[in-house]
């Protein structure tokens, strides 16, 4: 059985008086969840790392928050006033945010951009994953604009890596959206199934049965790119495809023969 345990380590790329940014690998939590404070996470690492600017009065704001499947940059103010200005950047839409996805399948399309709101799939259908969105009437606006970067056919099947750029920041934006265009996310165990397979690990944990139904042990979704106005600038970050990813995607024969043929 694949080790799956979380890596509590995680790397900084910039730190400054104002902010901190690092690349979080998965399946590491960005914030304790249920009350579970003795798992490793994100904002204990930092507070650790920080303790004592935390001591002398720094207030740790995580702004974007990853689910602790994906991988990549994580943007954490130091001070109050910091987290307005860059929330109010997320919120506003002024930031520029690129992912990057491994999906099922060939992608007909070279890009695509999907304007479709997205609501809890449980207030229209029945849904054994509470969290679990879906592309709905009377659910919130959401834009997420995709390019396919690469075709790719390996031993157990089709895969792309696409381009995301989300333009709204609703949760599970992505993989919801890349479900419904066809092209769910490779190892996703919520979105591309019924998610019972998410239920099942869960309760169990990783196992060979789960391992025999998706492609990897975590869903393959990275942020790569992150770039928000500061100071009448503009400060950016990027973060390498995780080496997982990297792996999955090394597997196998890139096409280059055009959208969706062989």
């Amino acid at each position: 059985m694949k080790d799956v345990r979380v890596v509590p380590d995680f790397r900084v790329i910039e730190e400054t008086e104002d902010w901190v940014v690092i690349d979080k690998p998965a399946p590491l939590i960005v914030h304790p969840a249920n009350g579970k404070f003795d798992e490793p996470s994100v904002l204990g690492g930092l507070e650790r790392l920080l303790a004592y600017e935390v001591v002398n009065g720094a207030r740790l704001s995580i702004l974007t928050r990853l689910d602790r499947e994906t991988s990549g940059l994580v943007l954490v103010a130091k001070r109050r006033e910091v987290a307005r200005e860059f929330g109010a950047a997320l919120a506003g839409r002024t930031a520029h945010k690129e992912y990057l996805a491994v999906v099922r399948g060939w992608p007909e399309w070279d890009e695509r951009c999907l304007d479709a709101p997205l609501r809890r799939l449980g207030e229209v259908a029945e849904s054994p994953v509470w969290l679990r969105q879906a592309v709905a009437t009377g659910g919130r606006e959401c834009v997420t604009r995709f390019r396919v970067s690469r075709r790719i056919q390996r031993a157990d099947g089709r895969f792309a890596l696409v381009r995301c750029f989300p333009e709204s920041g609703r949760t599970h934006q992505i993989r919801a959206h890349l479900e419904h265009l066809g092209h769910a996310l490779a190892g996703d165990k919520i979105y591309g199934g019924d998610g019972t397979a998410y239920l099942e690990f869960i309760a169990s944990g990783w196992s060979e049965r789960l391992a025999s139904r998706l492609e990897l042990p975590r869903h393959a979704l990275h942020a790569l790119r992150l770039e928000v106005p500061w100071d009448g600038r503009r400060v950016g970050w990027e973060a390498p495809l995780a080496a997982d990813l990297a792996e999955f995607l090394a597997g196998g024969r890139e096409l280059v023969s055009g959208p969706g043929r062989a």
